[in-house]
């Protein structure tokens, strides 16, 4: 996804209120922003940090920013935007990035399925084979105690929702699908990722059961600048 124009930057003071974000220009002028996460987004958003905004020309907003990246100590570029996430993997799948989720005739996004009134991120079809159940998570949480390591986790807080999405996927396999969990890295830091057990131990239980129930899980890490954010490479889930 190419962020058009791009980018600009300025200083990460603080994040609060789970939306916003205050930043400072290089003039001392501060401004606050709107960020797009949910999450703690711990190690993403330190004062201090670098940050990259863009700016909507909907004159309705109330902050017409929105912060999309950080840059943390280590130099290392993170989209904090997770609305990202489904975004360049749309367009990985239609870009054939993704080999594991070609030759599908039909993707359609937001789906409603299951027993728990979930939405699945993307439904691939085709008439000669299987749906494909395609549930993504965006990954940034990269290991705190050993941040050289290239070790990613998710999820970064616990995650009800992330039980019953893994719930349901499974709920798919059984009636004759496939299903697929993949994991959108978007930290330049992480080049391996794994469940966080030691921030929520139900859910990396689930994704073991579900492992063993025959959903698939894929990782794939993005390139990330302030022209763009592309998924290029698969990297290792290690459960």
């Amino acid at each position: 996804m190419k962020y058009t124009p791009p980018l600009q930057t300025a200083t990460l003071l603080k994040r609060y209120k789970r939306f916003l974000a205050d930043l400072q220009l290089s003039d001392d002028s501060e401004f606050t922003v709107h960020c797009a996460n949910t999450g703690k987004m711990t190690g993403c958003a330190e004062p201090g940090f670098t940050a990259f905004y863009s700016t909507s020309d909907n004159a309705k907003r109330k902050y017409p920013h929105s912060l999309e990246l950080t840059q943390n100590n280590l130099t290392q570029l993170i989209c904090v935007n997770t609305a990202m996430a489904n975004k360049v993997v749309e367009e990985a799948i239609n870009n054939n990035v993704i080999s594991e989720l070609t030759d599908y005739e039909q993707l359609q996004s937001e789906v409603k399925y299951g027993n728990e009134n979930s939405r699945i991120d993307f439904l691939l079809t085709s008439n000669n084979k299987p749906n494909c159940y395609v549930e993504v998570k965006s990954v940034t949480l990269l290991s705190q105690n050993n941040p050289n390591s290239g070790q990613g986790y998710f999820p970064d807080t616990q995650t009800l929702r992330g039980q019953k999405h893994l719930r349901e996927l499974i709920e798919v396999v059984e009636q004759g699908h496939r299903a697929v969990l993949l994991f959108a890295v978007l930290h330049e830091g992480i080049n391996t990722v794994s469940a966080a057990a030691h921030i929520d131990e139900k859910y990396a239980k689930l994704l073991s059961q579900a492992i063993t129930a025959g959903v698939e899980v894929l990782a794939y890490k993005a390139a990330i600048s302030a022209h763009d954010v592309l998924l290029h490479k698969k990297i290792a889930f290690v459960e």
